[in-house]
């Protein structure tokens, strides 16, 4: 068995300092190998009654224009106005899959990549609303540096702020640090799971809190369509819970985390958390990713995470990555859900992982970005 207390004592100082400024947990990290030592190959599957979600678990957004939607658009503008809702946009992770370049600078549109969309419709809602409103980006070693220098002067630590993810170290198959041909460990950012401990960290949340803020929506960097948006902010409030997650309707062969209930509890599962006794085809929705979270239960947050066994591969090489999802709050945060559209001007999904799938969404990012003002 590998001594892992061992080789990352025996890492070299500047790594070790790099470790500490991204949050490196040393002595979780050793528990985690040693489980991994233990159990031999971890099961991510959950334990316990997986069922379709209940009727009443899925709530629509109403019909844009309908009375309905009004109502919930007049009251999330109140909170917006009142200053107290912030958005974060997670544009962490390794920055690998659009060619090694970091995706905010990525052109998505012609002259604009997806940090000036962003940032053109979060202007456009502060416009509307008349008056400042948070907007932070949680960051990575591998996306952080070129993300603030494209802020620039931009930054001023509150109304437009970055905050890093933590990092971790990848294994390989037996435990060991995985190591590259220098000799140097292989860091990876550990999921989107981050985002809370990481928002706590930064000190972005006591201020907002502190400031009467009371609600905080994160979204992908790459689904446009996500943006801080009054009327789900109205639904978030109607619903009651302490987070509410976007759902879409799937459309063919479609995967992706999906909506049940994990002995009573409504949960969001991604597939490889579902045993084999349920069919997650037989529900016909998926999370987005875009969660709107009560300011005060994000910051409260006591949750003992589940870290999965990723395996990926590395310069020809099998390695092991340990990943936590943020859709894992349900656990234990009061969650409801809600339907939003998908198509047309009006979608709140359109994410964009890879090359290919920019080239094939241009037009209807171009569509979702004029109706949000971004261009």
């Amino acid at each position: 068995m590998t001594d892992i207390a061992e080789q990352i004592r025996s890492l070299p100082s500047e790594v070790r300092a790099r470790l500490d400024a991204y949050g490196f947990d040393e002595g979780w990290f050793i528990g985690e190998v040693k489980r991994l030592d233990e159990e031999g190959r971890r099961d991510n599957r959950v334990k316990g009654q997986v069922a379709p979600p209940a009727d009443e678990d899925i709530t629509d957004l109403p019909e844009a224009g309908s009375d309905e939607w009004k109502a919930l658009t007049d009251d999330g503008l109140a909170e917006l106005e009142a200053g107290r809702a912030a958005l974060v946009v997670l544009a962490g992770g390794m920055a690998t899959r659009m060619g090694g370049v970091v995706k905010a600078l990525v052109e998505a549109l012609p002259g604009h990549t997806f940090l000036d969309l962003r940032l053109a419709g979060h202007r456009a809602l502060e416009e509307r609303v008349g008056r400042r409103i948070p907007f932070w980006l949680m960051t990575s070693h591998a996306t952080d540096r070129a993300i603030r220098e494209a802020l620039g002067d931009r930054l001023d630590g509150y109304y437009i702020a970055t905050f890093p993810q933590m990092v971790s170290l990848r294994l390989e198959p037996d435990g060991g640090l995985y190591l590259d041909d220098d000799g140097l460990p292989s860091e990876h950012a550990p999921g989107h799971g981050d985002f809370p401990d990481a928002l706590r960290r930064s000190g972005l949340l006591d201020r907002f809190l502190g400031e009467g803020g009371r609600y905080v929506t994160s979204a992908n960097l790459d689904n446009i369509g996500a943006t801080l948006d009054p009327t789900l902010i109205g639904m978030h409030r109607r619903l009651g819970g302490q987070v509410t997650c976007e759902v879409v309707d799937k459309q063919g062969s479609d995967k992706g985390g999906i909506p049940a209930r994990l002995d009573g509890r409504p949960m969001i599962l991604e597939e490889f958390r579902i045993p084999e006794t349920f069919d997650p085809a037989t529900v016909r929705v998926f999370n987005t990713n875009t969660f709107h979270f009560d300011a005060r239960s994000l910051a409260d947050l006591d949750l003992d995470w589940t870290y999965f066994v990723v395996e990926k591969e590395v310069d020809g090489r099998k390695v092991i990555q340990l990943e936590r999802l943020v859709n894992e709050v349900a656990m234990v945060l009061d969650t409801r859900f809600v339907r939003v559209p998908r198509d047309g001007a009006k979608s709140r999904f359109l994410p964009v992982k890879d090359s290919d799938a920019l080239e094939e969404k241009r037009p209807s990012l171009e569509l979702v970005a004029r109706e949000r003002g971004m261009i």
